[in-house]
């Protein structure tokens, strides 16, 4: 599956850090769906519509997600045959309900009296009595009671007889749920097309949520085969995994006419790729060898071919992954839907394959490289779980990387292939390892937990984060590279092979792997397969490893926070690491370390300043690392000479790694700031941006800018910026489309500019200005998208009312999409002027102006600016009583943590309690007050930090 919740797939990596990062850049795609969930009031809902035909008595609400409840092995399911009639009809209010008949053919591993399954927030219809099929008369046993366990999520059958070891039974239950509007299970959602209101059905199964649908063994290792029929309006389509084999008509209790949609017999399968969906979409289709691809989504979308470039790379991605992994597809069609509401960026149902609209529509007039990454990103993410998560499925959730950490892998060797201008090596690296490394040192969990873990009360959905997806992706991108791509596909290949239509856990992923190793001797490694890679699955977090160029030493430990733990912590992991190197340019041969501390003499050096050594090359491991200061002065004066001699991803890596260095007490500041001298010579963008995330960070700029260290810092950044500044400047005054093709440009340019711009370079300044200027003088105009939200801002900022005033009149374009509202919403916020601002969050308390959402946004985005936090704050306070109405304590929550980072006195925080205490209960003001000690902690090391960068700067200013 894709991010949850509007990030990516890429897609639940959520999120996938590169694909939220591009999902940014795309949001000019919402357009596409842009007459829904706007910040500007709309119009009132039509009014509501007679209701369909539906039982009287509503089921019970279903239950949270999260039990993981895990059903006796007595009985093992072999067959659905599944009916489903969702009781919509077009133009129809709710409430809404389905109803629906399940027979399940099982066999009986052992002799029970009760048979236990799946259900959740399900009302019974009756269970009858569970009999043998016709080949095996005689076997009925009657139902004695249904008991509904809604805790467990688990129905409860219980028998009059036994069911016997060996024999097959039909269990038959009837079942009626709500249908309603959470993106879950089987939902519904409204959306508007060509002008008209509609609304659609679909289902999201993964991971739990098929027992919110039907009763079933709703577990990944609990395969059958679906025969499933669908009931619905005649107005509508109805899709599942297999294609259509019948449609015909049915009449209900009242004499209506509902259309019968049969479809033909699935390959066996886990309850959690199911799938359906009911709609009035168009598609547009083509065939690449044998299986029919179909693109389904709203009518205007597929008539103004917004769909077009997701149907030409899916075919050859799909060709791809084949020709790679050399299984076949074994599926006679795919549907993939973009939906305008989804709650992940893309689902993998077997056939089915379902997606946000954002995540499959590109203008066709588009040629910017970064909107079509996203969307092969998220289509090859979601391809590559056609072999990886439903030819082969994990057994249980705890190893839940063997489908996602392997698709998110193999989403971006299929995008690469389809968009061959992406640097495969850069973006990887970039938006997977470099993102996900830092996020791992916080977090306590391994990327394999035990089985026995993952049971009760654990949330199966805290699995689908980037420890899964990016971690997973960068432990199979390390295997690839220490065993070479051709054994690991061979391993892969033998893999699925093996365990087709079946299920495997991480160990027979490791034994495939090493009956490749053992079949060759090419390739040796120093211990077995399964023990090099359980140090990096089944430990939390990754080693730093620490050189001495003059012992030729090399040292591992777990990479950790020295500032927050305790001397007393104990950290003993150790790993069996992989180590590419390279010395004095040259590439060496790969070694290992498999102790916790090595000598290696090979990687003793001379006196010579040009006697270097480089680690981990291309970042091919998943690990930092610390040189001594020997190195890293080589290293710097090598960077300052000669900058291309160390590859630019090891460029990328040797600086994001000595900042996080920095951060978690292993360096001082001044080593890290060393690497910057040399930054006049770097022109790749990707670098440029990491360097600035870690000096500028977004939520201190107003920080900073209040700081002694900001006119240093714009001296000393300013100098090493404008090479790499004005090329890409003259690219924006005289032709942005030539960039359609620099991906990067497209993800990082606005970093770059909007730096530029708060560093007061006046060449940054005017270019906004008369970007800005063109836009006013001819509204049809259109500011390249790529710097669009620095421009407005600063096209505000260096203006007067009048800018301002013109924004404000964009804003309320009745054609404006919903980038460029979002866009706008920013940039009024980037004003100089106090009583502007002010202005601006009065008109945010209007319900004629803004929708409710919008209020919250405004204030957030004004309290981060350099004058905006005093006049937010004042806001706020002034406003209380009609702000709480609507937001409560967690826009205030959301306030002070930006009022946390000007905190530095006790007097301000007495200050900011006088007003929470009177509004907030007794134990919110104890949070609110330990919120504000931590921020008034940490600007107090803040301020340390930042006079040693001052002092830095003072002494390297003019280098």
């Amino acid at each position: 599956m894709g991010t949850r919740g509007g990030g990516l797939y890429v897609g639940r990596r959520a999120a996938a850090v590169g694909a939220a990062l591009l999902l940014a850049l795309l949001v000019a795609l919402l357009a596409l769906a842009a007459l829904y969930g706007r910040c500007r009031q709309e119009a009132a809902p039509p009014p509501p519509s007679p209701r369909a035909p539906g039982p009287a008595a509503p089921p019970p609400p279903a239950p949270a997600a999260g039990s993981v409840r895990r059903l006796p092995r007595h009985l093992l399911p072999l067959h659905y045959d599944l009916e489903l009639w969702p009781r919509v009809r077009p133009g129809q209010e709710g409430p809404f309900v389905f109803t629906g008949q399940v027979n399940i053919t099982v066999r009986c591993l052992q002799d029970t009296d009760a048979a236990v399954l799946h259900s959740a927030g399900l009302r019974s219809r009756g269970a009858a009595a569970v009999r043998g099929p016709l080949s095996e008369p005689g076997a009925a046993v009657e139902v004695a009671g249904l008991r509904q366990d809604e805790a467990g999520e688990v129905a409860v059958l219980e028998l009059r007889g036994r069911l016997r070891a060996g024999r097959r039974y039909v269990l038959q239950l009837g079942f009626q749920g709500r249908l309603e509007e959470d993106l879950d299970g089987l939902f519904l959602t409204r959306y508007t097309d060509q002008g008209q209101s509609s609304m659609l059905i679909a289902s999201q199964m993964e991971p739990t949520y098929a027992r919110r649908v039907y009763p079933c063994f709703d577990e990944p290792a609990m395969k059958a085969i679906f025969n499933i029929r669908i009931i619905h309006d005649p107005s509508y389509v109805a899709l599942s995994n297999m294609p259509a084999i019948d449609v015909c008509e049915v009449k209900d209790e009242n004499g209506s006419l509902w259309t019968v949609t049969t479809f033909n017999t699935s390959l066996k399968m886990s309850t959690y790729l199911t799938a359906f969906v009911i709609c009035d979409f168009d598609y547009v289709t083509r065939t690449e060898r044998g299986n029919e691809i179909r693109i389904w989504a709203r009518k205007e979308a597929v008539k103004n071919g917004y769909v077009d470039y997701a149907l030409n790379i899916t075919g050859p991605i799909f060709s791809f992954l084949e020709d790679k992994l050399n299984v076949s597809y074994p599926l006679p069609k795919t549907d993939l839907v973009a939906l305008p509401d989804f709650g992940a960026g893309g689902m993998e149902n077997w056939g089915l394959m379902i997606f946000q609209e954002a995540s499959l529509m590109n203008l066709p007039s588009d040629e910017f490289t970064s909107r079509k990454a996203m969307i092969a990103l998220i289509v090859s993410h979601e391809l590559g779980h056609q072999w990886f998560g439903n030819l082969v499925t994990m057994n249980w959730w705890n190893d839940l990387w063997l489908n996602e950490g392997l698709a998110s892998y193999f989403e971006y060797l299929g995008a690469t292939y389809v968009e061959p201008k992406l640097s495969l090596d850069k973006i990887f690296y970039a938006h997977v390892v470099q993102p996900v490394l830092r996020e791992d040192s916080e977090i306590a969990r391994s990327l394999s937990e035990s089985e026995d873990k993952i049971k009760g009360s654990f949330s199966l959905m805290s699995l689908f984060d980037n420890i899964t997806y990016s971690k997973g992706a960068s432990i199979a991108w390390m295997l690839s590279g220490f065993l070479t791509e051709r054994l690991f596909i061979r391993a892969l290949t033998s893999y699925l092979k093996e365990f087709s239509f079946s299920n495997a856990n991480q160990d027979d992923l490791w034994t495939h792997i090493q009956m490749v190793v053992d079949a060759q001797d090419e390739v040796q490694l120093p211990a077995p397969v399964k023990q090099i890679m359980d140090s990096w699955t089944c430990q939390n977090g990754f080693p730093v490893l620490t050189l001495n160029l003059t012992s030729g030493t090399i040292r591992q430990e777990q990479f950790f926070n020295k500032n927050s733990r305790k001397s007393t912590d104990s950290y003993n992991n150790t790993w069996i690491i992989p180590i590419s190197w390279m010395r004095n340019g040259s590439s060496q041969p790969l070694t290992w370390l498999d102790k916790s501390s090595k000598m290696f003499p090979e990687m003793q050096v001379s006196e010579s300043d040009y006697d270097w050594i480089l680690l981990n090359v291309n970042l091919s491991g998943y690990y930092r690392v610390n040189y001594d200061q020997l190195n890293l002065k080589r290293l710097a004066r090598l960077l300052e000479n000669d900058p291309k001699a160390i590859p630019a991803v090891s460029r990328f890596q040797l600086i994001d790694d000595v900042f996080a260095l920095t951060d978690f007490g292993y360096v001082p500041i001044e080593t890290a700031l060393e690497l910057t001298k040399y930054l006049a010579r770097e022109d790749e963008l990707f670098i440029w941006n990491v360097v600035l995330l870690n000096l500028i960070p977004e939520n201190l700029e107003s920080t900073l800018k209040n700081h002694e260290v900001y006119p240093l810092l714009k001296k000393y950044l300013l100098k090493r910026m404008l090479p790499i500044y004005h090329y890409y400047a003259g690219f924006i005054r005289q032709n942005a489309d030539a960039l359609e093709d620099d991906y990067f440009a497209q993800v990082y340019l606005e970093k770059l500019l909007a730096t530029a711009c708060w560093l007061g370079l006046q060449d940054c300044l005017d270019l906004s200005s008369e970007l800005y200027a063109k836009w006013r003088d001819n509204p049809e105009y259109k500011i390249p998208f790529l710097i669009r939200r620095t421009v407005c801002c600063y096209g505000v900022a260096v203006g007067s009312d009048k800018e301002w005033n013109f924004a404000w009149e964009m804003y309320n374009h009745t054609d404006s999409i919903e980038e460029d509202e979002d866009i706008l919403l920013y940039a009024m916020s980037c004003a100089k002027e106090s009583w502007l601002l002010y202005r601006y969050l009065q008109y945010g308390l209007s319900d004629t102006l803004f929708s409710s959402n919008c209020t919250s946004v405004i204030i957030s985005h004004v309290v981060t600016k350099d004058i905006g936090h005093h006049i937010a704050w004042e806001f706020v306070t002034e406003n209380w009583p009609l702000l709480s109405q609507g937001y409560g304590h967690e826009l205030l929550h959301d306030v002070l943590k930006a009022m946390g980072r000007f905190v530095k006195t006790d007097v301000q925080i007495q200050e900011l309690q006088v007003f929470y205490n009177a509004t907030l209960e007794e134990d919110e003001r104890e949070a609110i007050t330990m919120l504000l000690e931590s921020a008034k902690l940490e600007n107090i090391e803040r301020r340390k930090l930042l006079i040693k960068i001052a002092n830095w700067l003072e002494k390297n200013i003019d280098d």
